[in-house]
Protein backbone atom coordinates (compact mmCIF):
# COMPACT_ATOMS: atom_id res chain seq x y z
CA UNK A 1 0.00 0.00 0.00
CA UNK A 2 2.92 2.34 0.63
CA UNK A 3 4.14 1.67 -2.92
CA UNK A 4 0.67 2.43 -4.28
CA UNK A 5 0.57 5.57 -2.15
CA UNK A 6 3.90 6.81 -3.47
CA UNK A 7 2.73 6.19 -7.04
CA UNK A 8 -0.49 8.17 -6.66
CA UNK A 9 1.26 10.91 -4.68
CA UNK A 10 3.56 11.42 -7.64
CA UNK A 11 0.97 11.15 -10.42
CA UNK A 12 -2.26 12.27 -8.71
CA UNK A 13 -2.57 15.47 -10.77
CA UNK A 14 -2.70 13.31 -13.88
CA UNK A 15 -4.41 10.20 -12.52
CA UNK A 16 -7.22 11.69 -10.43
CA UNK A 17 -8.97 13.64 -13.23
CA UNK A 18 -8.85 10.55 -15.46
CA UNK A 19 -10.28 8.36 -12.70
CA UNK A 20 -13.06 10.84 -11.90
CA UNK A 21 -14.09 11.26 -15.54
CA UNK A 22 -13.97 7.50 -16.02
CA UNK A 23 -16.20 6.93 -13.00
CA UNK A 24 -18.71 9.53 -14.15
CA UNK A 25 -18.89 7.86 -17.55
CA UNK A 26 -19.64 4.40 -16.12
CA UNK A 27 -23.34 5.22 -16.16
CA UNK A 28 -25.55 8.05 -17.34
CA UNK A 29 -26.37 10.74 -14.77
CA UNK A 30 -29.79 10.14 -13.22
CA UNK A 31 -32.57 12.56 -14.21
CA UNK A 32 -34.93 10.70 -11.87
CA UNK A 33 -34.48 8.61 -8.74
CA UNK A 34 -37.09 5.94 -8.12
CA UNK A 35 -39.12 7.53 -10.87
CA UNK A 36 -39.16 10.93 -9.17
CA UNK A 37 -37.43 14.03 -10.54
CA UNK A 38 -38.19 15.83 -7.26
CA UNK A 39 -36.24 13.19 -5.33
CA UNK A 40 -33.34 13.59 -7.75
CA UNK A 41 -33.37 17.38 -7.24
CA UNK A 42 -33.41 16.91 -3.45
CA UNK A 43 -30.42 14.58 -3.78
CA UNK A 44 -28.64 17.23 -5.85
CA UNK A 45 -29.12 19.76 -3.04
CA UNK A 46 -27.59 17.32 -0.57
CA UNK A 47 -24.71 16.75 -3.00
CA UNK A 48 -24.11 20.49 -3.32
CA UNK A 49 -24.06 20.79 0.47
CA UNK A 50 -21.50 17.99 0.76
CA UNK A 51 -19.23 19.60 -1.86
CA UNK A 52 -19.59 22.99 -0.16
CA UNK A 53 -18.68 21.40 3.19
CA UNK A 54 -15.55 19.93 1.58
CA UNK A 55 -14.52 23.26 0.07
CA UNK A 56 -15.10 25.09 3.37
CA UNK A 57 -13.13 22.43 5.21
CA UNK A 58 -10.20 22.79 2.81
CA UNK A 59 -10.38 26.58 3.01
CA UNK A 60 -10.23 26.41 6.80
CA UNK A 61 -7.20 24.13 6.63
CA UNK A 62 -5.30 26.37 4.22
CA UNK A 63 -6.38 29.61 5.86
CA UNK A 64 -4.90 28.66 9.21
CA UNK A 65 -1.90 26.42 8.51
CA UNK A 66 -0.99 25.68 4.92
CA UNK A 67 1.56 23.02 4.05
CA UNK A 68 3.06 22.24 0.67
CA UNK A 69 1.04 19.38 -0.82
CA UNK A 70 3.26 18.54 -3.78
CA UNK A 71 6.20 17.27 -1.76
CA UNK A 72 9.64 17.61 -3.30
CA UNK A 73 10.36 16.31 -6.80
CA UNK A 74 6.89 14.66 -6.73
CA UNK A 75 7.87 12.62 -3.68
CA UNK A 76 6.58 12.79 -0.12
CA UNK A 77 8.49 15.47 1.76
CA UNK A 78 8.06 17.73 4.78
CA UNK A 79 10.50 20.27 6.15
CA UNK A 80 8.63 20.70 9.44
CA UNK A 81 5.96 18.82 11.35
CA UNK A 82 2.79 20.97 11.19
CA UNK A 83 0.41 20.27 14.07
CA UNK A 84 -1.50 23.57 14.36
CA UNK A 85 -4.70 24.78 12.77
CA UNK A 86 -6.88 22.01 11.37
CA UNK A 87 -3.93 19.64 11.65
CA UNK A 88 -4.65 19.68 15.37
CA UNK A 89 -8.11 18.22 14.69
CA UNK A 90 -7.05 15.40 12.39
CA UNK A 91 -3.82 14.45 10.68
CA UNK A 92 -5.11 14.62 7.10
CA UNK A 93 -7.66 17.44 6.93
CA UNK A 94 -7.04 18.25 3.25
CA UNK A 95 -7.83 14.66 2.32
CA UNK A 96 -11.00 14.80 4.42
CA UNK A 97 -12.05 17.86 2.41
CA UNK A 98 -11.20 16.08 -0.84
CA UNK A 99 -13.26 13.04 0.09
CA UNK A 100 -16.26 15.26 0.82
CA UNK A 101 -15.90 16.96 -2.56
CA UNK A 102 -15.60 13.68 -4.46
CA UNK A 103 -18.52 12.17 -2.54
CA UNK A 104 -20.70 15.17 -3.38
CA UNK A 105 -19.85 14.99 -7.09
CA UNK A 106 -20.58 11.25 -7.22
CA UNK A 107 -23.83 11.77 -5.31
CA UNK A 108 -24.79 14.49 -7.78
CA UNK A 109 -24.34 11.96 -10.57
CA UNK A 110 -27.09 9.86 -9.05
CA UNK A 111 -25.80 6.36 -9.87
CA UNK A 112 -25.46 4.13 -6.83
CA UNK A 113 -22.62 2.25 -8.52
CA UNK A 114 -20.69 5.45 -9.26
CA UNK A 115 -21.23 6.68 -5.69
CA UNK A 116 -20.21 3.44 -3.98
CA UNK A 117 -17.30 2.56 -6.26
CA UNK A 118 -16.01 6.13 -6.41
CA UNK A 119 -15.97 6.63 -2.64
CA UNK A 120 -14.40 3.21 -2.07
CA UNK A 121 -11.69 3.78 -4.69
CA UNK A 122 -10.63 7.21 -3.45
CA UNK A 123 -10.78 6.12 0.19
CA UNK A 124 -8.36 3.31 -0.68
CA UNK A 125 -6.07 5.57 -2.71
CA UNK A 126 -5.90 8.21 0.00
CA UNK A 127 -5.29 5.60 2.68
CA UNK A 128 -2.33 4.36 0.63
CA UNK A 129 -1.01 7.92 0.26
CA UNK A 130 -1.42 8.46 3.99
CA UNK A 131 0.56 5.29 4.75
CA UNK A 132 3.36 6.52 2.50
CA UNK A 133 3.35 9.93 4.19
CA UNK A 134 3.25 8.40 7.66
CA UNK A 135 6.25 6.21 6.89
CA UNK A 136 8.23 9.27 5.78
CA UNK A 137 7.13 11.46 8.71
CA UNK A 138 7.83 8.80 11.34
CA UNK A 139 11.28 8.20 9.89
CA UNK A 140 12.07 11.94 9.85
CA UNK A 141 10.43 13.20 13.05
CA UNK A 142 10.50 10.05 15.18
CA UNK A 143 9.03 10.31 18.66
CA UNK A 144 7.56 13.75 17.96
CA UNK A 145 5.46 12.37 15.13
CA UNK A 146 4.47 9.26 17.06
CA UNK A 147 3.26 11.44 19.94
CA UNK A 148 1.28 13.55 17.46
CA UNK A 149 -0.35 10.39 16.06
CA UNK A 150 -1.40 9.32 19.55
CA UNK A 151 -3.07 12.68 20.24
CA UNK A 152 -4.67 13.41 16.86
CA UNK A 153 -6.87 11.01 14.84
CA UNK A 154 -5.95 10.09 11.28
CA UNK A 155 -9.32 10.77 9.62
CA UNK A 156 -12.18 11.84 11.90
CA UNK A 157 -11.74 15.50 13.00
CA UNK A 158 -11.94 16.27 16.71
CA UNK A 159 -13.86 19.56 16.38
CA UNK A 160 -13.73 20.13 20.12
CA UNK A 161 -10.04 21.04 19.72
CA UNK A 162 -10.66 23.75 17.12
CA UNK A 163 -10.34 26.74 19.47
CA UNK A 164 -7.24 25.31 21.13
CA UNK A 165 -5.59 24.35 17.85
CA UNK A 166 -6.14 27.73 16.18
CA UNK A 167 -5.40 29.89 19.24
CA UNK A 168 -3.20 32.83 18.32
CA UNK A 169 -3.47 32.07 14.58
CA UNK A 170 -4.87 34.43 11.96
CA UNK A 171 -7.00 33.24 9.05
CA UNK A 172 -5.36 34.17 5.72
CA UNK A 173 -8.01 34.76 3.03
CA UNK A 174 -5.47 35.62 0.32
CA UNK A 175 -3.69 32.32 0.86
CA UNK A 176 -6.97 30.42 0.54
CA UNK A 177 -7.72 32.08 -2.81
CA UNK A 178 -4.19 31.65 -4.15
CA UNK A 179 -3.77 28.04 -3.09
CA UNK A 180 -7.26 26.61 -3.57
CA UNK A 181 -8.96 28.49 -6.39
CA UNK A 182 -8.20 25.70 -8.87
CA UNK A 183 -9.79 23.05 -6.64
CA UNK A 184 -12.90 25.18 -6.15
CA UNK A 185 -13.26 25.89 -9.86
CA UNK A 186 -12.69 22.24 -10.78
CA UNK A 187 -15.39 21.15 -8.31
CA UNK A 188 -17.84 23.70 -9.72
CA UNK A 189 -17.15 22.63 -13.31
CA UNK A 190 -17.63 18.96 -12.36
CA UNK A 191 -20.98 19.72 -10.72
CA UNK A 192 -22.18 21.79 -13.69
CA UNK A 193 -21.07 19.10 -16.14
CA UNK A 194 -22.91 16.38 -14.21
CA UNK A 195 -26.05 18.54 -14.00
CA UNK A 196 -25.90 19.18 -17.74
CA UNK A 197 -25.40 15.46 -18.35
CA UNK A 198 -28.60 14.69 -16.46
CA UNK A 199 -30.66 16.82 -18.84
CA UNK A 200 -28.79 15.71 -21.96
CA UNK A 201 -29.62 12.11 -21.01
CA UNK A 202 -33.37 12.75 -21.15
CA UNK A 203 -35.35 11.41 -24.14
CA UNK A 204 -35.75 14.94 -25.55
CA UNK A 205 -32.94 17.29 -24.44
CA UNK A 206 -34.31 20.06 -26.65
CA UNK A 207 -37.01 20.63 -24.04
CA UNK A 208 -34.31 21.88 -21.67
CA UNK A 209 -32.31 24.13 -23.99
CA UNK A 210 -32.89 27.19 -21.80
CA UNK A 211 -31.53 25.52 -18.67
CA UNK A 212 -28.66 23.92 -20.61
CA UNK A 213 -27.75 27.36 -21.94
CA UNK A 214 -27.62 28.69 -18.37
CA UNK A 215 -25.37 25.81 -17.34
CA UNK A 216 -23.10 26.46 -20.32
CA UNK A 217 -22.86 30.14 -19.37
CA UNK A 218 -22.04 29.19 -15.79
CA UNK A 219 -19.27 26.85 -16.94
CA UNK A 220 -17.78 29.56 -19.14
CA UNK A 221 -18.03 32.00 -16.26
CA UNK A 222 -16.17 29.64 -13.94
CA UNK A 223 -13.49 29.18 -16.58
CA UNK A 224 -13.08 32.95 -17.00
CA UNK A 225 -12.91 33.41 -13.23
CA UNK A 226 -10.26 30.71 -12.99
CA UNK A 227 -8.16 32.45 -15.62
CA UNK A 228 -8.59 35.84 -13.96
CA UNK A 229 -7.46 34.55 -10.57
CA UNK A 230 -4.50 32.81 -12.20
CA UNK A 231 -3.41 36.08 -13.84
CA UNK A 232 -3.81 38.01 -10.58
CA UNK A 233 -1.83 35.36 -8.75
CA UNK A 234 1.05 35.66 -11.23
CA UNK A 235 1.00 39.43 -10.70
CA UNK A 236 1.49 38.88 -7.00
CA UNK A 237 -1.94 40.10 -5.84
CA UNK A 238 -2.26 37.17 -3.45
CA UNK A 239 1.34 37.12 -2.24
CA UNK A 240 0.77 37.06 1.49
CA UNK A 241 2.01 34.47 3.90
CA UNK A 242 4.21 31.47 3.34
CA UNK A 243 3.68 27.74 3.95
CA UNK A 244 3.90 26.78 7.61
Amino acid sequence: MIGIGNFFFRFRNQAFPVIIVGLLLIARPRFEILGSHFLEEATDLIALSVVLAGLIFRATVIGYAYIKRGGRNKKVYAKDLVTGGMFGLCRNPLYVGNMLIYSGVFLMHGSLWVLAFGIAMFAFIYQCIIYAEEAFLENKFGDGYRAYCQDVPRWIPHFGKFAESTEGMEFNVKRVIAKDYSTTCAALIALIAVEAGEYLATPDPTQHLGYLSVLTALMVGVGVLTGAISVLKKRGVFNDGKPA
